[in-house]
């Protein structure tokens, strides 16, 4: 009986794995390429050149065009890839893969900490690795968020061999990566108040000292307070909520359910405690974050993670052939329908998997070709285009939209500078969807015209 269960387990993690290196191996593949992958890639970048040549990392509110609403320390981290690589979207896909391969390394061995079977820790892995694949564009992709994780994890492997204090400074190190990564801190604290108040006191006197000396040399470093920083204004609503939480579900739903039945039949078992309580508090905060303006799913990745901890303690426990069959289903047709959800035709080519980005690479390269040609300051949407063709960071589009929209600032200023043709060339992703508010599209389609468009978006020249 056990060497059937043990053989429906690991069949069903080795096609998972294969599935996951044709994922990765396409997301790998693209890392070197001048494509496009997310706005956030072009941003990243800029501000890492800023940290790298000491520039103005956090530029002054209401002044310029561009906006920093990240904490520092990825700008810095990727800025030391660079200086090996060159590139910093290409450093900072590196590290960012690299990270996601440690998180799933940390599953594997957290799960198996937590007293999870071999192959119930590799399946955990590869599911958190799969959803990523079939959900995210986030797999090999220039953004801290992967590598926040990766530290928060580090911290979480520490914690459960009674290192309490090391464990909350890997986790405050992670907050000033990326400010979302609150749900593992709390949920530790809580699980230690429940378990061993000594260490929970330990944990929390670590971790607000240490948090409270970040801060202070983050304003003496640049002058500004972080949380400041971090605040910048943007739109939130419900509408915005349900769709993240919906795309979440269709992932994890069935993960949450079984997470809920292990607790239900394990209330006394510290780990399944542990996993529980973190999946319920990275939902919680998930939730807060996801009605905002351009949050995309990675607030739920914390979520995610918990949870395949969860799975591969509910597949160590589960030992009746047919509970287990159906508890594998429950974690693999979500993934087969993200899969579904995410094909195109371009996947039934066989030029997508044998030269990833191949045709993406060529649009570009003509794209960053036409905005270097062009003499003079330029707006691109996608500002990785923008970077690649040598233009100096302008403006920041998503973040100054926002602050159109909440009327945090003013228009007129870029509308002025469009209406003056101060730009020699523009790059939107589209015209439709503008993300600068009526009074900057009004002044851009008087002055300018739509020279092209491709995959890329719309790019323009004054009339």
């Amino acid at each position: 009986m056990q060497k059937a269960l043990n053989f429906a387990l690991w069949s069903a993690t080795a096609m998972l794995g294969a599935a996951c290196t044709f994922g990765l191996w396409h997301a790998a593949a693209m890392i070197p390429l001048q494509v496009p992958l997310d706005p956030n890639e072009g941003w990243n970048a800029y501000h890492t050149i800023a940290a790298m040549q000491g520039g103005a990392l956090y530029p002054a509110r209401g002044g310029g065009g561009m906006v920093n609403n990240y904490p520092p320390l990825s700008f810095y981290a990727v800025g030391l890839v660079t200086k090996i690589v060159g590139d910093p979207i290409v450093a900072g896909r590196m590290l960012s893969l690299l990270s996601l391969l440690f998180i799933c390394g940390a599953i594997l061995r957290i799960a198996r900490d937590m007293g999870a079977e071999r192959a119930a820790g590799v399946f955990a892995a590869l599911w958190f690795l799969g959803g990523l694949l079939a959900f995210t564009d986030y797999v090999a992709m220039d953004d801290p968020q992967l590598f926040g994780h990766a530290i928060d994890l580090a911290g979480l492997i520490l914690l459960l061999r009674g290192r309490a204090g090391p464990a909350a400074l890997a986790m405050t190190l992670a907050l000033f990566v990326k400010h979302n990564l609150l749900a593992l801190p709390l949920a530790s604290l809580l699980w230690l108040a429940l378990i061993d108040r000594r260490q929970a006191a330990h944990f929390a006197l670590y971790g607000s000292v240490s948090g409270v000396v970040g801060l202070m040399l983050f304003r003496w470093t640049f002058g500004i307070g972080l949380l400041g920083a971090l605040a910048t204004p943007r739109i939130f609503s419900l509408a915005l909520l349900a769709q993240t939480t919906a795309t979440w579900l269709i992932w994890c739903a069935t993960a949450m359910a079984a997470a809920m039945a292990l607790l239900w039949t394990n209330r006394t078992d510290r780990n399944v405690v542990f996993g529980a309580l973190y999946a319920l508090v990275a939902v919680t905060v998930a939730a807060a974050f996801s009605g905002g303006a351009g949050v995309d799913l990675n607030v739920w990745f914390d979520a995610a993670i918990a949870l395949s901890l969860c799975a591969a303690l509910a597949l160590t426990r589960m030992t009746a052939p047919l509970q287990r069959a159906l508890l594998l289903a429950a974690y693999l047709v979500p993934l087969l329908t993200g899969l579904v959800l995410a094909a195109d035709e371009s996947w039934r080519d066989p030029q997508f998997w044998l030269h990833p980005g191949r045709d993406d690479a060529q649009t570009a390269r003509s794209d960053i070709a036409f905005l270097n040609s062009h003499r003079g300051p330029a707006l691109c949407e996608m500002l990785s285009l923008c970077y690649w063709a040598g233009k100096p960071a302008e403006v920041d589009t998503f973040n100054l939209g926002q602050a159109f929209a909440t009327g945090a600032r003013s228009d007129r200023q870029l509308a002025a500078r469009i209406a003056a043709g101060q730009f020699a060339v523009l790059q939107f992703d589209a015209l439709d969807d503008f993300a600068l508010g009526p009074r900057v599209k009004a002044a851009l389609l008087r002055r300018y015209r739509v020279h092209h468009q491709d995959d890329d978006g719309v790019l323009m020249l004054p009339r």
